[in-house]
């Protein structure tokens, strides 16, 4: 068997890891890649082998980092199937067409700006090319064994996370490897705790926040301050949010609040289309989470939900305090920018970041003190407070992802440390082993394992 980290090694975006065993090719996710301008530009570059020889294509989860690339596979050949489960299917849908309907904006807004290097700005995949990855989807049940070829089999069991999303276990060439996709918090707001593995001859596991731990502190509680402070000040609050699952978690909390009477009666916005249409598949997909009909009505009542980018417009220009909610969470693309291009000069205005910013976003050169940040070939003079609260990450942090690993009955011969920046993965790599003296590894971008 062999095993190539194509992406995600060394970097918490564009996960690709490729499987070879007897004459079979599957791919573990599809993920596009972020952030680094060094990153980004991968994007662009094909694969070590050809799209069409790769058979399946195993989704662990939706997100864009994890399926992004799809329509550059197809597009170059991949005629194989896509197997997840079905909240994986629509989530992946719903990000796709998103993320190609960005792009397209952003290569015409860059052509008609004149500000792209560029002759010729051009999208990495159009509309209609993401929608040609629909038809290969083949869903899946968790915790049901699906045979890929006579030898070999895969289960998905769930992973927390966000909807759908799941931990891969492979079964072949009599050996047991598994690849953990983005694992969740145990005590997460909305999704239950993730399904640790029994036995496993390989892990690859993810890293994000390999070297750090979650805040104990009640991120309702910061809520509350940040959103009063600022409101007292006649300020805005901004909240950049990954539409899939971080949007419904804040919205969750923030009516609670209100509920409560702990936050004053003004505007709240939801300005992502996609995390409205992310609203539809929690009343569809009620297995997957924790909150119950009732509290999601009175919860969504609660909210101005803005599909229309006019009536975008008239809410940003509209000096009435407010907390808005609005993609991407890493503020990389989506109607966050517009926010941010005429509320982030003011310091009255308070950003408040809930999820982590992989290396080279906005989000995290925000995080990091950035005085002006670039949007749409400008600059702008940072005067906004900038807030981080820690404990609404959809990530599980060094200690949950430690108790993952606690259930197993044996050694596994090697754990791979993938999905993680350089940092954390080695932090990671040092407190397993001086926990269970597992073997680890953090892979290199490229690096083939012969297994």
């Amino acid at each position: 068997m062999k095993i190539t980290c194509i992406g995600g090694a060394g970097t918490v975006t564009g996960s690709k890891t490729l499987v070879e065993s007897n004459g079979v090719r599957i791919l573990i996710d599809c993920g596009q890649f972020q952030g680094l301008k060094s990153l980004r530009e991968l994007n662009w570059e094909p694969l070590p082998i050809l799209p069409s020889t790769i058979d399946f294509v195993l989704l662990t989860h939706g997100h864009l980092d994890h399926c992004g690339w799809l329509p550059r596979l197809v597009n170059q050949g991949f005629n194989g199937k896509i197997y997840c489960t079905s909240p994986t299917a629509e989530v992946a849908k719903l990000i796709l067409l998103d993320s190609a309907k960005i792009q397209e904006e952003d290569a015409k807004m860059a052509n008609e700006g004149k500000f792209s290097k560029h002759e010729i700005a051009e999208p990495l995949y159009t509309v209609a090319q993401a929608e040609k990855v629909f038809s290969h989807f083949k869903i899946i049940m968790p915790n049901e064994n699906i045979a890929l070829d006579a030898e070999i089999e895969a289960v998905f069991t769930n992973a927390g996370h966000i909807l759908g999303a799941c931990t891969i276990e492979l079964q072949l060439e009599k050996k047991v490897v598994i690849f953990s996709g983005d694992i969740g918090r145990d005590n997460d707001v909305l999704m239950f705790p993730p399904t640790k593995p029994k036995k496993a001859d390989y892990i690859f596991l993810e890293s994000t926040y390999g070297n750090r731990l979650h805040p104990e502190t009640d991120p309702k509680d910061e809520l509350q301050m940040y959103i009063n402070n600022t409101i007292q000040n006649n300020g805005t609050i901004i909240i950049p949010s990954f539409a899939v699952e971080r949007t419904q978690s804040v919205m969750y909390l923030l009516w609670q609040l209100k509920e409560e009477d702990r936050i004053p009666n003004i505007p709240f916005i939801i300005d992502t289309p996609m995390g409205i249409s992310m609203l539809e598949l929690f009343v569809n997909n009620r297995k997957w989470h924790r909150l119950n009909v009732d509290e999601f009505t009175a919860m969504c009542k609660m909210f101005t939900m803005i599909s229309d980018y006019k009536d975008s417009i008239d809410t940003i220009y509209d000096r009435q305090p407010k907390v808005v909610i609005a993609a991407s969470g890493m503020v990389t693309g989506g109607r966050v920018l517009s926010y941010l291009e005429r509320y982030i000069g003011f310091p009255e205005t308070t950003v408040i970041i809930i999820g982590y910013q992989g290396e080279g976003t906005r989000g995290r050169k925000l995080l990091e003190g950035a005085t002006d940040i670039k949007i749409h070939g400008r600059y702008f003079e940072v005067k906004a407070k900038i807030i981080e609260i820690e404990g609404l990450s959809a990530h599980g942090d060094q200690k949950d992802l430690l108790n993952w690993l606690s259930d197993l009955k044996e050694k596994p011969k090697k754990v791979f440390l993938m999905h993680g920046e350089n940092e954390p993965a080695d932090a990671l790599r040092e407190k397993i082993h001086n926990q269970y003296g597992f073997d680890c590894i953090v892979p290199l971008m490229g690096q083939v394992f012969e297994l």
